[in-house]
């Protein structure tokens, strides 16, 4: 199917480690979409049209963001890392996908666990008070390599301090010891399915995942929801489908 394009002005771009950046724009006209849904951002270059689909990282506006990592060898994120504010990109006009939380089941917490730039979805959800009204309890856990890779610390540590016990961050990075000079939070040492398997993510919130209260969503990558899949259904938490309702909702970037 054809996409429709709007066209789209940089307003703002944050760099959070060289390579992992926050890409701004003002696209009015892009048709409402629910959090955790995905666009197209792309350029009309003379051989071809080229895009590819990003989670949007917040909800729906006429400014939206994107968490993107470069990928030096790739046709288009060197293109749009090298965008500045006032440049223009190309956005769809129509979000898809459903990994949302219209597509979550109901329960007492819901865990939001993401890989790298897995987390853009769970921004957008976090930024709308739909998540605060459906879940007594809103985990976010987030995997990465380095200390540095863990960014919207500031708005997550307002969102704590915001939601107090009702929210809870845990950050969890592989390639760091546990404390690390100058990083302003606590996060926890390995990789996400390691943190799972010692039981340090419950240890860490104080909460429990269990059948009865728990909701997981999973978003990164592939590796770590093969993974996590796996070891959620040895403690009985299914995959969630429509005709077979389950605990666990999974978007798979590639």
């Amino acid at each position: 199917m054809a996409l429709n394009w709007i066209p789209a002005t940089v307003v703002r771009k944050t760099l959070w480690t060289p390579g992992l950046f926050t890409l701004g724009v003002n696209a009015p006209g892009v048709v409402p979409f629910e959090p955790g849904q995905f666009l197209q951002l792309g350029f009309n270059f003379p051989e071809k049209h080229l895009h590819r689909p990003y989670s949007v990282a917040s909800p729906h506006a006429d400014y939206l963001e994107f968490f993107i990592v470069l990928v030096e060898t790739g046709e288009l994120t060197p293109h749009l890392w090298n965008l500045k504010v006032g440049d223009s990109v190309e956005v769809s006009e129509k979000a898809a996908g459903s990994f949302t939380l219209s597509h979550a089941p109901q329960s007492r917490d819901v865990w939001l666990i993401a890989t790298g730039t897995g987390v853009a979805p769970y921004i957008a959800m976090l930024r709308e008070k739909n998540i605060w009204e459906k879940y007594q309890r809103v985990i976010l856990v987030h995997g990465v390599r380095y200390p540095a890779d863990l960014a919207y610390q500031v708005e997550l540590e307002e969102l704590q301090h915001q939601h107090g016990g009702k929210f809870m961050y845990v950050g969890v990075v592989s390639r760091v010891p546990s404390k690390v000079e100058g990083h302003t939070s606590r996060f926890l040492s390995g990789r996400i399915t390691d943190c799972f398997n010692s039981l340090a993510l419950e240890q860490e919130t104080g909460i429990s995942i269990t059948p009865q209260y728990s909701t997981i969503m999973l978003c990164g990558n592939p590796a770590m929801l093969d993974e996590m899949e796996n070891l959620l259904a040895q403690r009985g938490l299914q995959r969630h489908r429509t005709k077979s309702p389950g605990h666990v909702v999974v978007e798979r970037y590639w």
